[in-house]
């Protein structure tokens, strides 16, 4: 793969990350693998709601799914994404931090 190509990889994950929800989805499985039912009960949001992020994850390969009868769980492929999540994370309060502490961004 070339470096455009890798740039293209990349800017196709970061729109699979745009979502809050889906970024919640991440978080939540970089701590530990979850059904659908475990991850309803801790986002709050619908079983197919849940269910289509779920979807959208495996996709981009940042989930795979272990089967157990008719119980599906969730975990990440690789926490490389989970790092991303968290530097991402921590850019963004430094940088609200430094703007009220009158820095400019």
């Amino acid at each position: 793969m070339d470096e455009h190509q890798g740039l293209t990889a990349t800017a196709d994950l970061f729109k699979v990350l745009s979502s809050e929800s889906r970024l919640l989805l991440v978080k939540l499985l970089a701590a530990e693998p979850a059904t659908v039912g475990t991850l309803v009960n801790k986002t709050g949001m619908s079983q197919p709601l849940v269910s289509q992020h779920l979807r959208t994850l495996r996709q981009a390969n940042i989930l795979i799914v272990a089967r157990s009868g008719r119980e599906a769980t969730y975990q990440l492929a690789d926490h490389h994404i989970a790092h991303v999540i968290d530097d991402a994370i921590i850019h963004v309060l430094e940088e609200r931090t430094n703007t009220t502490e009158g820095e400019t961004p």
